[in-house]
């Protein structure tokens, strides 16, 4: 639970950092709040943002999307084991072969993304972006190689929609939206023109104080306020290396931000950006290439999320991979 906020001169250089890339015209505006053992110290606005701006956040999504389906495996409804064919048996190909588990880990073997000149998934309905799946031919069998992509977590996403019943929309705003309070943030419309669909890689729309709800959630092994959203069990499926024996390329993310090599480096919906001598997760994000970047640092208790949206590429000026400097920043100021 959120306790109040705090004034903390200590964390004028991450102002300073926020404040020059938004004077450098790679953002418009920005917002972050940090907390520390559920105590927030931290929250700041940059430029045009307020701690309610919705902003499009691109891949911090992934996260949302794949507790969304964590709540429905909670209520048995699905399983991490069923593969796609089960729910979509139009799926026959080696495209259906594909579990849960590895839709949500990008070890599906599905194209990152739709080719060119296929229909993009911002403008389908999940039904829609299955149909146009069918004649795409998979990449590699399912759980030999991690790509990350967005590509395959329609697939789980129109899994959640069959066994409910009900629009992944709805069943986010059920599971985890409305619980946790989360007004403002939505997977449909991706865009201001309205009626596009679902996009669960890459189709969120959320606020500093939103996600920051969410955060919290995760970080107290699934309850927010007293309430119960997702089990510890669920938590740990999604905090667990799930890239399994799949081939890694060299130069993913966490080898770049971190320096870390190996497989151990996914979950769902979430990457494993650090890990103590166990293998467990301490350092989890899930950031967006726009820049927007959400994080969880169990080792030091910090929570965090930098919540922006570029206005252009610069030479130099990644978001994706410049972001993630934040959360060691940061862990630098507190300990």
């Amino acid at each position: 639970m959120l306790m109040a906020q705090k004034k903390n001169q200590s964390f004028e250089p991450i102002s300073r950092q926020i404040q020059a890339w938004v004077d450098s015209g790679h953002y418009k505006g920005a917002a972050i709040l940090i907390a520390h053992s559920n105590k927030v110290l931290y929250k700041d606005t940059f430029g045009n943002y307020t701690p309610q701006t919705v902003v499009y956040i691109a891949s911090a999504g992934k996260w949302l999307a794949a507790a969304t389906i964590a709540a429905l495996v909670d209520e048995g409804k699905l399983h991490w084991t069923d593969k796609a064919k089960k729910w979509i048996p139009s799926l026959s190909d080696a495209k259906g072969e594909a579990t849960l588990v590895q839709l949500l880990s990008h070890t599906a073997g599905y194209p990152d993304y739709q080719p060119t000149g296929n229909p993009v998934d911002i403008t389908q309905d999940l039904a829609t972006s299955v149909a146009n799946l069918l004649s795409l031919p998979a990449d590699t069998l399912a759980g030999t190689k991690f790509k990350y992509g967005g590509l395959a977590m329609q697939i789980a996403g129109r899994m959640a929609e069959l066994v409910t019943g009900k629009s992944w929309e709805t069943i986010f705003q059920e599971k985890i939206a409305r619980p946790l309070g989360m007004t403002q943030t939505h997977f449909t419309p991706v865009d201001s023109s309205g009626g596009h669909a679902p996009m669960l890689g890459g189709g969120a729309r959320s606020t500093l104080e939103d996600y920051a709800k969410f955060l919290s959630m995760i970080y107290n092994k699934g309850r927010y306020q007293g309430k119960k959203i997702l089990s510890e069990k669920a938590q740990q499926w999604m905090q667990a290396n799930q890239v399994g024996k799949a081939k890694v390329a060299s130069g993913e993310f966490v080898e770049k931000v971190r320096g870390r090599t190996g497989s151990d480096i996914y979950g769902l919906g979430e990457w494993r950006e650090e890990v103590n001598a166990r293998g467990e997760a301490t350092l989890l994000s899930s950031p967006s290439w726009a820049g927007a970047y959400p994080w969880i640092d169990k080792k030091h208790h910090i929570y965090g999320f930098f919540i922006t949206h570029v206005t252009g590429f610069k030479k130099g000026f990644s978001p994706f991979y410049t972001s993630p400097r934040l959360a060691l920043d940061v862990r630098k100021i507190i300990n």
